[in-house]
């Protein structure tokens, strides 16, 4: 290959029963087309990854990795028990860190999309809020079931988050968990409530969590930088043989 084409982007996918045809309550491997559409729509090629904890050999043939959004992550993972409201997915957990570790020992870009952000900031050393009306008093960040809200944001100046969404002061919302402590992250993104909005590695290129779904954003920034960063990332890869 003398060129890259299209960044392979690995989008982190569910185990859920779902329904089609004839077929009811069948477990099923999926992910949101909205993820899928907006890595194709910025530039990229998605590659679904099921949960899968063996090893993250997948790793070696792409150049990027989404983290979804979905259920709570286990409060085992960060030392607490289940609050009444968490649900917990703990195949998934184990296999996105598979991936997650993998991802960051490979120097590959990183997007974690709400729970993706959490589960960032869990393998960082962080800690999350279990229920977040229980801290902030009010349920704005998920009004009802299926339903998004919206809120203002503001950004570190000069940070990742900061550039990737310049001139953007409102972003939509659907997540009833948030950052409680970012661990080694650097918090960069704050709704006006004070909620974690967006955390960060600054010693890394690209390594970047947003609490909100820029996949179901009609300018889907986030999406679109992670594609860039992966491009680049590919790119300096054929251009250095000893890559």
């Amino acid at each position: 290959m003398s060129r890259v084409t299209r960044p392979l982007i690995g989008v982190s996918a569910y185990v859920e029963p779902a329904g089609w045809a004839v077929w009811r309550d069948v477990p099923a491997v999926l992910v949101p087309e909205a993820y899928v559409r907006a890595v194709t729509e910025t530039g990229g090629r998605a590659v679904v990854l099921p949960p899968d904890d063996r090893d993250a050999d997948v790793l070696r043939v792409l150049d990027g990795l989404v983290l979804a959004g979905g259920a709570d992550v286990d409060p085992g993972r960060y030392g607490q028990l289940p609050g009444p409201r968490t649900e917990t997915r703990p195949l998934r957990d184990a296999g996105e860190l598979t991936l997650l570790t993998g991802a960051l020992a490979a120097g590959l870009p990183v997007l974690g999309i709400c729970r993706g952000m959490q589960l960032l900031t869990i393998a960082y050393g962080g800690s999350l809020h279990q229920h977040l009306p229980d801290v902030v008093g009010h349920e704005r960040h998920r009004p009802a079931p299926g339903v998004y809200g919206a809120h203002p944001v503001r950004f570190a100046p000069d940070s990742l988050a900061a550039r990737v969404m310049a001139g953007v002061d409102r972003v939509n919302s659907y997540h009833h968990q948030g950052v409680a402590d970012p661990g080694r992250l650097a918090v960069t993104g704050w709704a006006d409530d004070g909620v974690v909005e967006a955390v960060e590695d600054p010693e890394r290129p690209f390594v970047l969590g947003v609490q909100w779904h820029p996949e179901n954003d009609s300018d889907p920034r986030p999406v679109g930088a992670l594609v860039a960063a992966a491009y680049d990332r590919a790119a300096a890869r054929l251009s250095d043989p000893r890559q």
